[in-house]
């Protein structure tokens, strides 16, 4: 999106809000805005910012960001306090959708805009990262909202977050047993073998050429078993508990080890390779100092892609048989009683879950491969 349209688009915005003062907020006779003279305040006051934001975008000032973003934060305050009313949610007319309307185009506007900026100090930096991501999602969640509660959509089919977020805050004890059984005993467990065989295997088969060509076509094969096919045999050889579970992570990881780490032994140059060699370096010394830093990004890179594998086997090998615990046991339990917002929030818990693994995974990469030119600035 060019420069030259952001003016237009707060301008725009600000029409949207407007609408939203002069047209019904319900399909059902009702009060308007004018009858709430707080929240009739508020949407003026974000009409003002977002005035005010397209005219500092006229002369291309970074201030047009604060103030827009202001506006948008406002904007959802007044959506979200409307949709409590009785009247107004299930049955939303279009001087509601108005508001939301306005919000998106105005907060596309602000991420726009905070994108094209590039900081220069490195704290600036690192907080401009992560604010992009997190307002993005924050919007999402708030059109959800809008949407669901606004359509009046039955919570057996989609829960809105806020009914998703009291279940999940009321059921934390349960929640906690789940995660204990999916991912302390059965993910973790798993990917510790799984990468660790990857891992061993490849260093062999790297130091001797035909264990690799023997080994890679049943690994390959390995990595094309379907996890539903191969999970009710794991519970049938190690029983219902976490074990089975771990067997399925540590099948589903192994590939990605092996061959990734095969990969990054292999990249080390031939020049470095012959220096070793004049240098009368043993086979240890060479793997160690030379094979092993090589293929460091390559271990990572497998570790990382293993971070998310490993959960979602073992989420799916639950299905087939777990104790009455577990993020995979709830979900199928909870389907079937038509109880959506503990499915959701058990899926929150797995994907909370999976990022922080993903992130301590990416942070212990960076501390270690910090020398490699992905990370120079």
């Amino acid at each position: 999106m060019t420069a030259r349209w952001y003016p237009a688009g707060f301008a725009l915005a600000t029409l949207g809000l407007l609408a939203g003062l002069v047209l019904p907020l319900s399909s059902e006779p009702g009060p308007g805005l004018a009858a709430r003279p707080a929240l009739l305040a508020v949407v003026v006051a974000a009409a003002l910012l977002f005035m005010l934001a397209a005219l500092l975008a006229l002369w291309r000032s970074v201030a047009s960001i604060p103030l827009g973003l202001t506006g948008v934060g406002l904007g959802c305050a007044v959506t979200l306090v409307l949709l409590g009313d009785a009247d107004i949610a299930g049955s939303a007319g279009p001087g509601f959708w108005a508001l939301p309307l306005a919000n998106w185009l105005a907060a596309a506007l602000v991420v726009t805009r905070l994108a094209a900026i590039e900081p220069r100090r490195e704290l600036l930096r690192r907080v401009h990262t992560i604010a992009i991501p997190v307002l993005f999602g924050m919007f999402v969640i708030y059109l959800w909202e809008a949407v669901v509660r606004g359509f009046g959509v039955p919570a057996v089919l989609m829960p809105a977050p806020s009914a998703t977020a009291t279940r999940f805050v009321s059921s934390l004890p349960t929640l906690g047993e789940d995660f204990m059984q999916t991912f302390v005993r059965g993910v973790l467990s798993g990917y510790a073998i799984g990468c660790g065989a990857g891992f061993v295997v490849a260093v062999i088969a790297h130091r001797f050429a035909f264990l690799g060509r023997g080994l890679l076509p049943i690994g390959n094969f390995l990595s094309a078993l379907p996890i539903v096919g191969i999970a009710p045999i794991m519970v049938m050889w190690f029983g219902f508990d976490w074990p089975s579970k771990a067997a399925v992570v540590a099948v589903i990881t192994f590939f990605p080890m092996l061959v990734n780490t095969l990969a990054g032994l292999a990249a080390a140059g031939d020049i470095e390779r012959d220096l070793m060699r004049s240098y009368g370096a043993a086979p240890a010394q060479t793997l160690f100092k030379l094979h092993l830093p090589a293929a460091m990004p390559f271990i990572f890179n497998a570790l990382k892609i293993n971070s998310t594998l490993a959960l979602i086997g073992a989420i799916v090998a639950e299905f087939f048989g777990t104790p009455t615990r577990g993020v995979g046991f709830r979900i199928s339990i909870e389907v079937a009683r038509m109880s959506l917002d503990m499915v959701w929030a058990e899926i929150v818990l797995a994907a909370l879950a999976g990022m922080a693994f993903y992130g301590i995974v990416a942070l212990a990469e960076r501390a270690t491969t910090f020398w490699h030119p992905s990370y120079r600035t």
